[in-house]
């Protein structure tokens, strides 16, 4: 702790969150409180539905009830201290909680990133080479996968926040946010942030980008097979098989574009909306968007809430 004061001349600092009216903290409390139910009923009853089935033991589903744990944590990240600002009239975080806040937000929010990835490779591999399918996508490999996805983001974001950790913050403690998120504690600083702002311009760029052009590949070729497909039948049961995950895909991937390829001058209100989507939002839908359009994970966790009745 001792470190961390040294760098810097605030102790804390204040988030602002969505409203600054006070006749909208507690609508919006209740809003979010009630969203992150949800999201916490959702995932798990998605993870529980694969675990309790031994028909949805296969590489896609493994890459889901992982995705669905990471999302668990995501959110619980984020919200409870939304939660508690709403309904607090000093709306501080500690500097060293506000760290650790945005250590483990870059992390799992890129071991999303990675995951999507691994699912897009998984339903590319499924679709354009299924008499191999076994093979490639064993279970050696959909280990080295989960394990690459959930590893090499703390990497990743543990280089940042050390870089952050160098800044002085000596004219302003107010962030402009709900959450503690590198582009509004950038504008904060009144030392150089050149060496943060290249490292998210080259290191950040690829570590992001990668995945999103593996999703894009495996996507292009998928669709090319698709359409060699001669029946229409055909072309409906392989598009089912990967929609949901096309969805979230846009979903996640283009808020998260909306927010960080722009001028760091021009982070606006609007961001803050576009961080809920990618943050909040899309862990809160995965379970829907999943389920719904997914026959065998409506049969799963038909099969799991018929159990838990008997």
């Amino acid at each position: 702790m001792e470190r961390l004061n040294q760098t810097s001349s605030v102790s804390e600092f204040i988030l602002l969150g969505l409203s600054s009216r006070p006749e909208d903290q507690k609508p919006l409390f209740i809003l979010f409180f009630i969203m992150y139910l949800i999201t916490i009923t959702g995932n798990v009853l998605i993870i529980l539905a694969i675990l309790s089935d031994p028909q949805l033991h296969t590489p896609m589903y493994v890459f889901l009830s992982v995705l669905s744990f990471i999302d668990i944590w995501y959110t619980t990240t984020i919200v409870p201290k939304m939660l508690v600002n709403f309904l607090s009239e000093k709306k501080t975080i500690s500097y060293a909680g506000c760290l650790t806040q945005m250590y483990f937000f870059c992390a799992l929010g890129n071991t999303d990133n990675c995951l999507l990835a691994a699912m897009a490779y998984d339903r590319y591999v499924a679709i354009c080479d299924p008499f191999h399918y076994v093979t490639i996508m064993s279970r050696h490999t959909c280990v080295l996968l989960v394990a690459m996805s959930c590893s090499l983001p703390h990497f990743h974001s543990l280089l940042h926040i050390l870089l952050l950790n160098q800044l002085t913050f000596c004219n302003s403690n107010v962030v402009h946010h709900f959450l503690c998120d590198i582009n509004p504690l950038l504008k904060l600083s009144c030392s150089s942030i050149f060496v943060n702002d290249l490292t998210i311009k080259t290191e950040g760029l690829v570590f992001w980008v990668t995945p999103f052009l593996c999703i894009v590949f495996s996507y292009v070729r998928i669709l090319i097979a698709v359409l060699r497909i001669p029946s229409a039948a055909g072309k409906r049961k392989a598009f089912s098989t990967c929609g949901s995950h096309f969805i979230v895909v846009i979903l996640f991937y283009g808020s998260i574009f909306y927010v960080y390829l722009q001028p760091l001058s021009s982070y606006t209100v609007r961001d803050r909306v576009a961080t809920l989507v990618y943050t909040v939002l899309s862990s809160m839908l995965n379970p829907f968007i999943y389920s719904l359009r997914n026959k065998d994970m409506k049969r799963g966790l038909r099969k799991l809430i018929g159990r838990r009745k008997s």
